[in-house]
Formats: structure tokens, C-alpha cells, sequence
């Protein structure tokens, strides 16, 4: 039967989008001229849409260069991992205190799940995307569909070194404890840690060892499980206590939940928090570290001031009328909170009863 020619359907961008293998947003810009667009994309991406007949419609040609103040949040956990919604509460704000709508997406980690999220944010015509990470993670390999769109990203890394990044000063963070140990006159300070190499438990461990070798002291190291539970702060706890490390007075936990397993070791063996052993940690995750009996002194990760710092670059990134000197990865450091787990050493140098 013959091919109804009235009744077939117009190509769209979306169709020249797939035949090129880039997305919506690059043959915007490539048939615009607009954006930063390599010009062997451009003159591909040109060819397609001649090849495929593509007739640009101009009422939306005209709509989609109006700026829709929308931005898109893309993540990968946000439903389960308790800290996002400081991230996300402080994109929001700043969000709002520029006039801008932001849309949240969830991927649950599923890298075709993300890919149709981002397709449709396109399709509503975002104006820029912070992408984001629930935990601080190296490098990420960011999803094609972001190429040519103003992106900034939270808690990782770009993998070529060319989109801006913020991540907790993980170093600093470490140091900030360890120095709080040493100021309220512990010099026995052991790092309780994970088994695993992440960025924060590298960062954290170096943060400790130099602030320890600084004051003149010897760094000691134990290890739980991977990722930091309180199952791995018993662990860690219980490898200390087997190392005949009985003469140690504080410690610096890697997170609140490796220092509730503390707390439970702890109180399991005899030992007093914090008469006789001091405990400082990181996260101020409120549901463990306010509820523990003392409660727990810890740095506060900056998630909020993070969420904040992805909503304003990707804001001057999408204003930017040329290249921007901003630097690849930006370091935010943690902020101490004070509670009742850390007191000075008492005269018994040893933390067994």
C-alpha cells in the first residue's frame, strides 16, 4: 500500500538529537549558533539535520531562547541517603532567592533511569543542572545528554577536568577533629576508620595523621567495615582493644554511625564516654549524633553550603557570555559541633576500667 506522505510525521529535534548521538540542547546550539559547541559537533551535527529534511520550528526556535527559570537537580540517591535533603534544601533556597523553580530527579543510581530524567528536563526546557552525588565520590563520568548545558556538580568530580566541582574539604575536615583532641590535651588519639579507599576516608586519615605528626605525637590506625556502619565502629573499636592499644585516651571516628558502634563497644567493655575516652566524629547526622548519650561532638559536613554553591554556579555558568575562572574542584570545609563527648584526659592514662 502506498505511503500516506500528508499523514507522516515532521522530524523534530528530538530525531535529529538521536541521529547525531548528542543531545537536544547541542543541536540547539549547533544550529543556533549559541553555546559552546565544537565546530566538527556543529558541522555533524548541520549534516544530520539536512540529510534527515529537519525545518527548524521557529515559534519554539523563539520560546526556547527565552529563559524558562527552571533548573533541573539531578542525583543519584536522594531517596535513602539521609544528608540530601541538606543538600537539596540548600538548592532549593538558593534557588528561590533568584526567582528560579528547581526540579528534583532520582535515579537510584540506575544510569538509564538518569538518562531518560535528564532527556525529559531537556524536553521542558531547563535552563541549567546541578548534578549531584549523595556521597563524596572521585571522578564521575557525566551523562552525554549534559553536553552543551550550563552543569555544575556537587559531592564529585568531572572525569576530564573541565566541569566545575564542589566536594567537602575532606583534609581539613580530619584535621579540625584531630586538633580538637590535641587542644583539649589528648595526645593518645587513635583514628577509628573504614577498610575502604574512598575519597573521605583517605582525606580524613591524612587530615589526622598530619595534625598528629604537627604536634610531635605517633598517628595509630584501626579499621571496621566498609561502608562506615556501627557494626564497622564495633569492629574498629574491638581491633584497638586487640591491638593493646589500652593506653588511648580519645578518638577520632570516621562518621556518627561508626561512633554509635563505638559508644556500643564501649559500653559493652566498661568504658565511660567521655570519662574515659573521648569521641569526636563527622557528619552531625541530628538522629544519631544528638541522640547519643553523651551527645556526640562532630564537624558538620557542608551539604547545605554545597546545594547553595551548585545553584550559584550553574547560574554564572548560564549568564556567562564567555569562559568563567572558576576553578575545576572547589573545597568547602566541615564546621565543629560541640556536645558532650569530649572532655581533657583523665589522669589514668588508659581507656580499660
Amino acid at each position: 500500500m502506498p505511503q500516506d506522505v500528508s499523514a507522516t510525521k515532521p522530524v523534530g529535534i528530538e530525531d535529529v538529537a538521536r541521529a547525531a548521538s548528542v543531545s537536544i540542547t547541542t543541536v540547539s546550539h549547533a544550529l543556533s549558533g549559541r553555546g559552546q559547541v565544537a565546530q566538527s559537533t556543529r558541522e555533524r551535527v548541520r549534516r544530520v539535520a539536512e540529510d534527515l529534511g529537519y525545518v527548524p520550528n521557529r515559534l519554539a526556535s523563539a520560546l526556547r531562547g527565552q529563559r524558562s527559570q527552571i533548573l533541573g537537580f539531578v542525583s543519584d540517591d536522594i531517596a535513602t541517603t539521609p544528608f540530601a535533603t541538606r543538600v537539596v534544601l540548600g538548592a532549593q533556597d538558593a534557588a528561590s532567592e533568584r526567582g528560579q523553580l528547581l526540579v528534583v530527579v532520582n535515579s537510584n543510581s540506575d544510569r538509564a533511569i538518569e538518562s531518560r530524567q535528564i532527556s525529559g528536563l531537556l524536553t521542558a526546557r531547563i535552563d541549567a543542572v546541578v548534578y549531584a552525588r549523595m556521597f563524596h565520590q572521585g571522578a564521575s563520568v557525566l551523562p552525554p545528554e549534559l553536553t552543551g548545558i550550563p552543569t555544575a556538580l556537587v559531592d564529585t568530580t568531572d572525569q576530564r577536568g573541565q566541569i566545575p566541582s564542589v566536594v567537602p574539604d575532606e583534609e581539613q575536615i580530619g584535621r579540625l577533629a584531630t586538633e580538637t583532641l590535641l587542644a583539649a590535651g589528648h595526645t593518645r588519639i587513635a583514628h577509628l576508620t573504614v577498610s575502604g579507599a574512598g575519597r573521605g576516608s583517605i582525606g580524613r586519615l591524612a587530615g589526622y595523621t598530619s595534625a598528629m605528626r604537627a604536634a610531635g605525637f605517633q598517628p595509630r590506625v584501626f579499621r571496621g567495615g566498609d561502608p562506615g556502619t556501627s557494626a564497622a565502629g564495633r569492629e574498629a573499636f574491638a581491633a584497638m582493644l586487640d591491638a593493646g592499644a589500652d593506653d588511648v585516651t580519645a578518638v577520632f571516628s570516621f562518621n556518627d554511625p561508626m561512633s554509635m558502634g563505638i559508644y556500643q563497644e564501649a559500653s559493652r567493655v566498661g568504658v565511660s564516654i567521655p570519662d574515659d575516652l573521648s569521641v569526636v566524629s563527622v557528619d552531625d547526622f541530628e538522629p544519631v549524633a544528638a541522640a547519643l548519650l553523651p551527645g556526640l561532638t562532630t564537624v558538620s559536613l557542608p551539604h547545605y553550603e554545597m546545594g547553595r554553591w551548585g545553584v550559584r554556579v550553574a547560574l554564572e555558568l548560564l549568564d556567562a557570555t564567555g569562559p568563567l575562572d572558576l576553578p575545576v574542584e572547589t573545597r568547602l570545609p566541615g564546621t565543629l559541633v560541640s556536645r558532650q563527648s569530649l572532655t581533657s584526659p583523665r589522669s589514668r592514662p588508659s581507656v580499660l576500667p
